[in-house]
Protein backbone atom coordinates (compact mmCIF):
# COMPACT_ATOMS: atom_id res chain seq x y z
CA UNK A 1 0.00 0.00 0.00
CA UNK A 2 2.75 2.47 0.99
CA UNK A 3 4.73 1.78 -2.20
CA UNK A 4 1.67 2.41 -4.38
CA UNK A 5 0.83 5.69 -2.62
CA UNK A 6 4.42 6.94 -2.92
CA UNK A 7 4.50 6.15 -6.64
CA UNK A 8 1.13 7.82 -7.15
CA UNK A 9 2.29 10.93 -5.26
CA UNK A 10 5.34 11.40 -7.48
CA UNK A 11 3.30 10.58 -10.60
CA UNK A 12 0.64 13.12 -9.61
CA UNK A 13 3.29 15.78 -9.06
CA UNK A 14 4.85 15.15 -12.49
CA UNK A 15 1.43 15.24 -14.21
CA UNK A 16 0.56 18.61 -12.64
CA UNK A 17 4.03 19.91 -13.49
CA UNK A 18 3.75 18.85 -17.13
CA UNK A 19 0.28 20.40 -17.24
CA UNK A 20 1.92 23.76 -16.55
CA UNK A 21 1.02 24.26 -12.89
CA UNK A 22 3.72 26.18 -10.97
CA UNK A 23 5.99 23.92 -8.95
CA UNK A 24 5.00 25.32 -5.54
CA UNK A 25 1.28 24.88 -6.28
CA UNK A 26 1.82 21.39 -7.71
CA UNK A 27 3.67 20.27 -4.59
CA UNK A 28 1.06 21.73 -2.24
CA UNK A 29 -1.88 20.38 -4.24
CA UNK A 30 -0.52 16.83 -4.39
CA UNK A 31 0.41 16.98 -0.70
CA UNK A 32 -3.05 18.02 0.47
CA UNK A 33 -4.80 15.64 -1.95
CA UNK A 34 -2.88 12.63 -0.66
CA UNK A 35 -3.35 13.81 2.92
CA UNK A 36 -7.11 13.50 2.34
CA UNK A 37 -6.60 10.13 0.63
CA UNK A 38 -4.45 8.87 3.50
CA UNK A 39 -6.93 10.07 6.12
CA UNK A 40 -9.82 8.45 4.24
CA UNK A 41 -8.01 5.13 3.89
CA UNK A 42 -7.26 4.99 7.61
CA UNK A 43 -10.56 6.41 8.87
CA UNK A 44 -13.06 4.70 6.60
CA UNK A 45 -11.27 1.67 5.13
CA UNK A 46 -9.09 0.68 8.11
CA UNK A 47 -5.99 0.62 5.91
CA UNK A 48 -2.78 -0.53 7.56
CA UNK A 49 -1.10 2.90 7.51
CA UNK A 50 0.59 4.94 10.24
CA UNK A 51 -0.94 8.10 8.78
CA UNK A 52 -2.56 10.55 11.22
CA UNK A 53 -4.06 13.89 10.22
CA UNK A 54 -2.76 15.70 13.29
CA UNK A 55 0.73 14.26 13.04
CA UNK A 56 1.00 15.10 9.32
CA UNK A 57 -1.04 18.25 8.61
CA UNK A 58 -1.23 19.50 12.19
CA UNK A 59 2.53 19.98 12.40
CA UNK A 60 2.80 21.95 9.14
CA UNK A 61 2.33 25.44 10.64
CA UNK A 62 5.24 24.84 13.01
CA UNK A 63 7.46 23.45 10.26
CA UNK A 64 6.69 26.29 7.85
CA UNK A 65 7.31 28.87 10.56
CA UNK A 66 10.63 27.18 11.34
CA UNK A 67 11.67 27.70 7.70
CA UNK A 68 10.93 31.43 7.60
CA UNK A 69 12.31 31.95 11.13
CA UNK A 70 15.57 30.16 10.36
CA UNK A 71 18.40 32.69 10.68
CA UNK A 72 20.45 30.87 8.05
CA UNK A 73 17.74 31.56 5.46
CA UNK A 74 18.30 35.30 5.86
CA UNK A 75 21.55 34.75 3.94
CA UNK A 76 19.56 33.60 0.92
CA UNK A 77 18.07 36.97 -0.19
CA UNK A 78 21.26 38.75 0.85
CA UNK A 79 23.49 36.60 -1.37
CA UNK A 80 20.98 37.02 -4.21
CA UNK A 81 20.99 40.81 -3.74
CA UNK A 82 24.79 40.79 -3.64
CA UNK A 83 24.95 39.03 -7.00
CA UNK A 84 22.34 41.21 -8.69
CA UNK A 85 24.05 44.44 -7.61
CA UNK A 86 27.40 43.12 -8.87
CA UNK A 87 25.75 42.20 -12.16
CA UNK A 88 24.37 45.72 -12.49
CA UNK A 89 27.56 47.53 -11.49
CA UNK A 90 29.44 46.90 -14.75
CA UNK A 91 32.31 45.18 -12.93
CA UNK A 92 32.13 42.07 -15.13
CA UNK A 93 32.22 44.14 -18.33
CA UNK A 94 35.21 46.15 -17.08
CA UNK A 95 37.03 42.98 -16.04
CA UNK A 96 36.46 41.25 -19.38
CA UNK A 97 37.62 44.26 -21.38
CA UNK A 98 40.78 44.60 -19.30
CA UNK A 99 41.71 40.91 -19.52
CA UNK A 100 41.19 40.83 -23.29
CA UNK A 101 43.53 43.83 -23.62
CA UNK A 102 46.10 41.97 -21.53
CA UNK A 103 45.88 38.61 -23.36
CA UNK A 104 44.66 39.70 -26.78
CA UNK A 105 47.56 38.12 -28.67
CA UNK A 106 47.04 34.67 -27.14
CA UNK A 107 45.02 32.18 -29.18
CA UNK A 108 41.71 31.51 -27.42
CA UNK A 109 42.26 34.49 -25.09
CA UNK A 110 38.65 35.64 -25.21
CA UNK A 111 37.33 32.19 -24.25
CA UNK A 112 39.90 31.95 -21.42
CA UNK A 113 38.83 35.41 -20.26
CA UNK A 114 35.21 34.23 -20.19
CA UNK A 115 36.23 31.38 -17.85
CA UNK A 116 38.11 33.74 -15.50
CA UNK A 117 35.25 36.26 -15.42
CA UNK A 118 32.79 33.41 -15.01
CA UNK A 119 34.59 32.19 -11.89
CA UNK A 120 34.28 35.64 -10.32
CA UNK A 121 30.64 35.89 -11.37
CA UNK A 122 29.97 32.42 -9.98
CA UNK A 123 31.53 33.39 -6.66
CA UNK A 124 29.51 36.60 -6.50
CA UNK A 125 26.08 35.64 -7.85
CA UNK A 126 25.52 31.96 -7.14
CA UNK A 127 22.64 32.14 -9.66
CA UNK A 128 23.07 30.12 -12.85
CA UNK A 129 20.54 32.05 -14.92
CA UNK A 130 22.14 35.39 -14.07
CA UNK A 131 25.68 34.15 -14.81
CA UNK A 132 24.79 32.48 -18.13
CA UNK A 133 22.81 35.46 -19.39
CA UNK A 134 25.46 37.99 -18.41
CA UNK A 135 28.35 35.99 -19.90
CA UNK A 136 26.35 35.46 -23.08
CA UNK A 137 25.54 39.14 -23.43
CA UNK A 138 29.12 40.23 -22.71
CA UNK A 139 31.07 37.71 -24.76
CA UNK A 140 29.16 36.05 -27.60
CA UNK A 141 29.03 38.90 -30.10
CA UNK A 142 32.66 40.01 -29.50
CA UNK A 143 33.85 36.40 -29.94
CA UNK A 144 31.89 36.05 -33.17
CA UNK A 145 33.29 39.38 -34.40
CA UNK A 146 36.77 37.98 -33.67
CA UNK A 147 36.00 34.98 -35.96
CA UNK A 148 35.67 32.47 -33.11
CA UNK A 149 33.99 29.18 -33.89
CA UNK A 150 30.31 29.57 -32.98
CA UNK A 151 30.11 26.31 -31.04
CA UNK A 152 33.22 27.07 -28.98
CA UNK A 153 31.99 30.57 -28.18
CA UNK A 154 28.51 29.57 -27.07
CA UNK A 155 29.70 26.38 -25.33
CA UNK A 156 32.22 28.31 -23.25
CA UNK A 157 29.77 31.03 -22.16
CA UNK A 158 26.99 28.54 -21.38
CA UNK A 159 29.14 26.03 -19.47
CA UNK A 160 31.10 28.54 -17.43
CA UNK A 161 27.84 30.19 -16.36
CA UNK A 162 26.76 26.99 -14.60
CA UNK A 163 29.69 27.29 -12.19
CA UNK A 164 27.46 29.69 -10.24
CA UNK A 165 25.65 26.71 -8.76
CA UNK A 166 28.86 25.20 -7.37
CA UNK A 167 31.49 27.85 -6.59
CA UNK A 168 30.94 29.38 -3.13
CA UNK A 169 29.19 31.41 -1.88
CA UNK A 170 26.48 29.47 -3.72
CA UNK A 171 22.85 29.87 -2.68
CA UNK A 172 22.32 26.22 -3.57
CA UNK A 173 24.92 25.15 -0.99
CA UNK A 174 23.19 27.33 1.61
CA UNK A 175 19.88 25.58 0.92
CA UNK A 176 21.54 22.15 0.88
CA UNK A 177 23.12 22.77 4.27
CA UNK A 178 19.71 23.74 5.67
CA UNK A 179 17.99 20.69 4.18
CA UNK A 180 20.68 18.28 5.37
CA UNK A 181 20.37 19.66 8.88
CA UNK A 182 23.58 18.16 10.25
CA UNK A 183 26.64 19.94 11.70
CA UNK A 184 28.81 17.63 9.62
CA UNK A 185 27.50 19.39 6.48
CA UNK A 186 27.36 23.02 7.64
CA UNK A 187 27.41 25.91 5.17
CA UNK A 188 31.08 26.59 5.83
CA UNK A 189 32.05 22.95 5.25
CA UNK A 190 30.05 22.77 2.02
CA UNK A 191 31.63 26.02 0.81
CA UNK A 192 35.07 24.60 1.53
CA UNK A 193 34.19 21.25 -0.03
CA UNK A 194 32.98 22.88 -3.27
CA UNK A 195 36.00 25.16 -3.63
CA UNK A 196 38.50 22.59 -4.96
CA UNK A 197 36.04 20.89 -7.41
CA UNK A 198 34.87 24.30 -8.65
CA UNK A 199 38.38 25.58 -9.30
CA UNK A 200 39.39 22.19 -10.75
CA UNK A 201 36.50 22.38 -13.21
CA UNK A 202 37.48 25.92 -14.27
CA UNK A 203 41.09 24.80 -14.83
CA UNK A 204 39.82 21.86 -16.92
CA UNK A 205 37.85 24.32 -19.06
CA UNK A 206 40.91 26.51 -19.61
CA UNK A 207 43.13 23.53 -20.47
CA UNK A 208 40.54 22.27 -22.95
CA UNK A 209 40.37 25.68 -24.65
CA UNK A 210 44.17 25.92 -24.86
CA UNK A 211 44.57 22.39 -26.24
CA UNK A 212 41.61 22.61 -28.66
CA UNK A 213 42.72 25.96 -30.11
CA UNK A 214 46.31 24.72 -30.41
CA UNK A 215 45.26 21.60 -32.33
CA UNK A 216 42.63 23.34 -34.47
CA UNK A 217 43.83 26.90 -34.94
CA UNK A 218 40.76 28.21 -36.76
CA UNK A 219 38.60 27.65 -33.66
CA UNK A 220 39.85 30.84 -32.01
CA UNK A 221 42.26 33.13 -33.87
CA UNK A 222 44.31 35.54 -31.74
CA UNK A 223 42.71 38.94 -31.35
CA UNK A 224 44.65 41.68 -33.09
CA UNK A 225 45.41 44.34 -30.50
CA UNK A 226 46.65 47.81 -31.29
CA UNK A 227 47.76 48.23 -27.71
CA UNK A 228 50.96 46.57 -26.56
CA UNK A 229 51.49 45.25 -23.08
CA UNK A 230 52.24 48.03 -20.63
CA UNK A 231 52.02 48.80 -16.94
CA UNK A 232 48.88 50.80 -17.69
CA UNK A 233 47.16 47.73 -19.12
CA UNK A 234 48.28 45.63 -16.14
CA UNK A 235 47.07 48.32 -13.73
CA UNK A 236 43.64 48.37 -15.41
CA UNK A 237 43.40 44.60 -14.95
CA UNK A 238 44.36 44.84 -11.27
CA UNK A 239 41.81 47.63 -10.70
CA UNK A 240 39.14 45.50 -12.34
CA UNK A 241 40.07 42.21 -10.59
CA UNK A 242 41.13 43.14 -7.07
CA UNK A 243 37.96 44.84 -5.69
CA UNK A 244 35.52 41.98 -6.47
CA UNK A 245 38.16 39.40 -5.53
CA UNK A 246 38.77 41.13 -2.20
CA UNK A 247 35.03 41.22 -1.54
CA UNK A 248 34.63 37.51 -2.26
CA UNK A 249 37.64 36.58 -0.11
CA UNK A 250 36.30 38.75 2.71
CA UNK A 251 32.90 37.07 2.63
CA UNK A 252 34.27 33.52 2.39
CA UNK A 253 37.16 34.17 4.76
CA UNK A 254 34.90 35.50 7.50
CA UNK A 255 32.78 32.32 7.23
CA UNK A 256 35.71 29.89 7.11
CA UNK A 257 37.56 31.50 10.04
CA UNK A 258 34.44 31.64 12.16
CA UNK A 259 34.72 35.43 12.46
CA UNK A 260 31.16 35.79 11.14
CA UNK A 261 28.18 33.53 10.58
CA UNK A 262 26.94 32.89 7.05
CA UNK A 263 24.13 35.40 7.55
CA UNK A 264 26.47 38.09 8.89
CA UNK A 265 28.93 37.49 6.05
CA UNK A 266 26.17 37.83 3.46
CA UNK A 267 25.21 41.21 4.94
CA UNK A 268 28.85 42.33 4.70
CA UNK A 269 28.84 41.13 1.09
CA UNK A 270 25.82 43.28 0.23
CA UNK A 271 27.41 46.32 1.85
CA UNK A 272 30.64 45.65 -0.05
CA UNK A 273 28.84 45.38 -3.42
CA UNK A 274 27.04 48.67 -2.79
CA UNK A 275 30.34 50.38 -1.98
CA UNK A 276 31.90 48.89 -5.14
CA UNK A 277 29.00 50.11 -7.27
CA UNK A 278 29.38 53.58 -5.75
CA UNK A 279 33.14 53.55 -6.34
CA UNK A 280 32.67 52.64 -10.03
CA UNK A 281 29.94 55.28 -10.43
CA UNK A 282 27.20 52.76 -11.19
CA UNK A 283 25.05 53.09 -8.07
CA UNK A 284 21.75 54.95 -8.22
CA UNK A 285 18.34 54.49 -6.68
CA UNK A 286 16.81 53.18 -9.93
CA UNK A 287 19.42 50.41 -10.12
CA UNK A 288 19.08 49.64 -6.41
CA UNK A 289 15.26 49.48 -6.50
CA UNK A 290 15.42 47.17 -9.53
CA UNK A 291 17.88 44.92 -7.68
CA UNK A 292 15.59 44.82 -4.63
CA UNK A 293 12.62 43.94 -6.84
CA UNK A 294 14.49 41.11 -8.58
CA UNK A 295 15.73 39.83 -5.23
CA UNK A 296 12.20 39.83 -3.81
CA UNK A 297 10.85 37.88 -6.79
CA UNK A 298 13.63 35.29 -6.66
CA UNK A 299 13.36 34.88 -2.89
CA UNK A 300 9.57 34.56 -3.02
CA UNK A 301 9.89 31.90 -5.73
CA UNK A 302 12.34 29.86 -3.65
CA UNK A 303 10.39 30.16 -0.40
CA UNK A 304 7.13 29.23 -2.12
CA UNK A 305 8.80 26.01 -3.23
CA UNK A 306 10.16 25.59 0.32
CA UNK A 307 6.60 25.63 1.67
CA UNK A 308 5.24 23.37 -1.08
CA UNK A 309 8.09 20.90 -0.59
CA UNK A 310 7.47 20.88 3.18
CA UNK A 311 3.81 19.98 2.64
CA UNK A 312 4.70 17.31 0.07
CA UNK A 313 7.46 15.78 2.21
CA UNK A 314 5.36 15.82 5.38
CA UNK A 315 2.51 13.90 3.74
CA UNK A 316 4.96 11.55 2.02
CA UNK A 317 6.50 10.70 5.39
CA UNK A 318 3.04 10.30 6.92
CA UNK A 319 2.23 7.72 4.26
CA UNK A 320 5.43 5.79 4.95
CA UNK A 321 7.45 7.27 2.10
CA UNK A 322 10.63 7.38 4.17
CA UNK A 323 10.47 3.63 4.78
CA UNK A 324 9.76 2.93 1.11
CA UNK A 325 12.73 5.01 -0.07
CA UNK A 326 14.99 3.55 2.63
CA UNK A 327 14.06 -0.01 1.60
CA UNK A 328 14.74 0.75 -2.07
CA UNK A 329 18.15 2.32 -1.39
CA UNK A 330 19.29 -0.28 1.15
CA UNK A 331 18.06 -3.05 -1.16
CA UNK A 332 20.31 -1.97 -4.02
CA UNK A 333 22.84 -4.75 -4.75
CA UNK A 334 25.82 -2.38 -4.62
CA UNK A 335 28.32 -1.08 -2.15
CA UNK A 336 28.53 2.47 -0.83
CA UNK A 337 29.86 3.93 -4.08
CA UNK A 338 27.30 2.05 -6.16
CA UNK A 339 24.41 3.34 -4.04
CA UNK A 340 25.66 6.92 -4.32
CA UNK A 341 26.15 6.55 -8.08
CA UNK A 342 22.59 5.19 -8.47
CA UNK A 343 21.18 8.22 -6.63
CA UNK A 344 23.26 10.59 -8.76
CA UNK A 345 21.91 8.97 -11.94
CA UNK A 346 18.35 9.53 -10.71
CA UNK A 347 19.16 13.16 -9.86
CA UNK A 348 20.79 13.60 -13.27
CA UNK A 349 17.65 12.46 -15.09
CA UNK A 350 15.38 14.50 -12.81
CA UNK A 351 17.43 17.51 -13.89
CA UNK A 352 15.88 17.11 -17.36
CA UNK A 353 12.51 18.17 -15.94
CA UNK A 354 13.04 19.92 -12.60
CA UNK A 355 15.08 22.92 -11.50
CA UNK A 356 17.82 22.49 -8.88
CA UNK A 357 15.61 24.15 -6.26
CA UNK A 358 12.90 21.49 -6.51
CA UNK A 359 15.41 18.61 -6.58
CA UNK A 360 17.30 20.00 -3.58
CA UNK A 361 14.16 20.59 -1.53
CA UNK A 362 12.30 17.39 -2.42
CA UNK A 363 14.83 14.65 -3.18
CA UNK A 364 17.82 15.55 -1.00
CA UNK A 365 16.01 15.38 2.39
CA UNK A 366 14.53 12.01 1.41
CA UNK A 367 17.72 10.24 0.34
CA UNK A 368 20.34 11.92 2.54
CA UNK A 369 19.41 10.30 5.91
CA UNK A 370 19.44 6.84 4.35
CA UNK A 371 22.77 7.45 2.61
CA UNK A 372 24.32 8.83 5.81
CA UNK A 373 23.14 5.75 7.72
CA UNK A 374 25.31 3.70 5.34
CA UNK A 375 28.36 5.63 6.53
CA UNK A 376 28.66 8.02 3.57
CA UNK A 377 30.52 11.28 4.29
CA UNK A 378 27.90 14.10 4.27
CA UNK A 379 30.19 16.71 2.67
CA UNK A 380 31.34 14.32 -0.05
CA UNK A 381 27.76 13.31 -0.87
CA UNK A 382 26.54 16.92 -0.89
CA UNK A 383 29.29 18.05 -3.27
CA UNK A 384 28.61 15.11 -5.60
CA UNK A 385 24.92 16.04 -5.50
CA UNK A 386 25.79 19.65 -6.37
CA UNK A 387 28.08 18.72 -9.29
CA UNK A 388 25.43 16.35 -10.63
CA UNK A 389 22.83 19.13 -10.54
CA UNK A 390 25.27 21.43 -12.31
CA UNK A 391 25.77 18.83 -15.03
CA UNK A 392 22.01 18.53 -15.57
CA UNK A 393 21.88 22.22 -16.53
CA UNK A 394 23.81 21.44 -19.72
CA UNK A 395 22.17 18.20 -20.81
CA UNK A 396 20.28 18.40 -24.13
CA UNK A 397 17.53 18.74 -25.01
CA UNK A 398 16.06 20.46 -21.95
CA UNK A 399 19.02 21.71 -19.88
CA UNK A 400 17.99 25.04 -18.38
CA UNK A 401 21.28 26.76 -19.22
CA UNK A 402 20.72 25.96 -22.90
CA UNK A 403 17.50 27.96 -22.85
CA UNK A 404 19.16 30.82 -20.96
CA UNK A 405 21.97 31.14 -23.51
CA UNK A 406 19.64 30.77 -26.49
CA UNK A 407 17.62 33.73 -25.23
CA UNK A 408 20.60 36.10 -25.47
CA UNK A 409 22.57 34.50 -28.33
CA UNK A 410 22.94 36.36 -31.64
CA UNK A 411 20.55 35.07 -34.34
CA UNK A 412 23.32 33.33 -36.30
CA UNK A 413 23.85 30.88 -33.39
CA UNK A 414 21.46 27.97 -33.82
CA UNK A 415 20.26 25.44 -31.27
CA UNK A 416 22.48 22.85 -32.96
CA UNK A 417 25.50 25.16 -32.44
CA UNK A 418 24.65 25.26 -28.73
CA UNK A 419 24.32 21.47 -28.49
CA UNK A 420 27.65 20.94 -30.26
CA UNK A 421 29.33 23.62 -28.16
CA UNK A 422 28.38 22.26 -24.76
CA UNK A 423 29.22 18.60 -25.45
CA UNK A 424 33.00 18.84 -24.70
CA UNK A 425 32.28 20.83 -21.53
CA UNK A 426 29.57 18.37 -20.52
CA UNK A 427 32.12 15.55 -20.79
CA UNK A 428 34.53 17.58 -18.66
CA UNK A 429 31.84 17.98 -16.00
CA UNK A 430 31.10 14.26 -15.99
CA UNK A 431 34.86 13.66 -15.68
CA UNK A 432 34.99 16.04 -12.70
CA UNK A 433 32.05 14.24 -11.11
CA UNK A 434 33.79 10.87 -11.49
CA UNK A 435 37.04 12.28 -10.11
CA UNK A 436 35.27 13.50 -6.97
CA UNK A 437 33.35 10.21 -6.77
CA UNK A 438 36.50 8.09 -6.74
CA UNK A 439 38.87 10.57 -5.01
CA UNK A 440 36.98 11.74 -1.93
CA UNK A 441 39.73 14.10 -0.69
CA UNK A 442 38.95 16.46 -3.58
CA UNK A 443 35.78 17.34 -1.66
CA UNK A 444 36.71 16.46 1.92
CA UNK A 445 40.35 17.42 2.44
CA UNK A 446 39.89 21.19 2.65
CA UNK A 447 36.89 21.18 5.06
CA UNK A 448 38.62 18.58 7.22
CA UNK A 449 41.81 20.65 7.23
CA UNK A 450 40.00 23.88 8.12
CA UNK A 451 37.42 22.52 10.54
CA UNK A 452 39.14 19.32 11.67
CA UNK A 453 37.85 15.82 11.11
Amino acid sequence: MEQLLVILMFAGFMILLLAGLPVAWALSAVGFLFAVIGYSLVEYFNADLWFTWGGTIGVLPGRIYAIVANELMVALPLFILMGIILDSSGIANRLMTSLVRLMGGVRGSYAITVVIVGILLAASTGIVGASVVMLGMLSLQPMLDAKYNKSLAVGTACSVGTLGILVPPSIMLVIMADRLGTPEASVGKLFMGALVPGVMLAVMYILFIIIATFIKKDLAPPIASKEKFSMRVLLDVLIAVLPPLALILTVLGSIFTGFATTTEASAVGVLGTILLAIAFGQFNMKMFSRALYQTSRTTAFIFAIFIGATIFASVLRGLGGDDVIRDVIVGLPFGETGVVLSILLIVFFLGFFLDWVEITLIILPLVAPVVFSLGVDPVWFAILFAICLQTSFLTPPVGFALFYIKGVAPPEITTWDIYKGIMPFLMLQVTALLLVLYFKPLATWLPNYIYGG
